[in-house]
């Protein structure tokens, strides 16, 4: 991974990508994404994240899974890189399609 940043996860992203890939393509593929995952960094959730998550859903309107990965985000000072819409205007966020 040389060259590349180092990859952060909030741990609610981990429900989310299982979720979202068994849903729509297989159990098997979302274990293997999962599995993938497992070589970031994973933040978990603990009650000053949650808390910081609460007020950023109601400063900007966010679903409570995407203000969790933006507080994790600005608790590791990291930048948030998504294909998500609802981050466009975000500080510290880049929204890619």
């Amino acid at each position: 991974m040389e060259g590349r940043e180092p990859l952060l996860v909030c741990a609610i992203e981990i429900y989310e990508v299982y979720k979202v890939i068994r849903r729509d393509i297989s159990e098997e593929r979302a274990v293997e994404a999962v599995s993938a995952l497992g070589r970031a960094t994973i933040a978990p959730v603990d009650e000053p994240l949650a808390l910081e998550a609460a007020d950023l859903s109601l400063i900007h309107g966010l679903a409570m899974a995407d203000s969790l990965v933006y507080a994790t985000a600005r608790r590791f000072g990291a930048t948030l890189v998504t294909g998500d819409a609802d981050f466009e205007g975000l500080a510290d966020a880049v929204v890619v399609r």
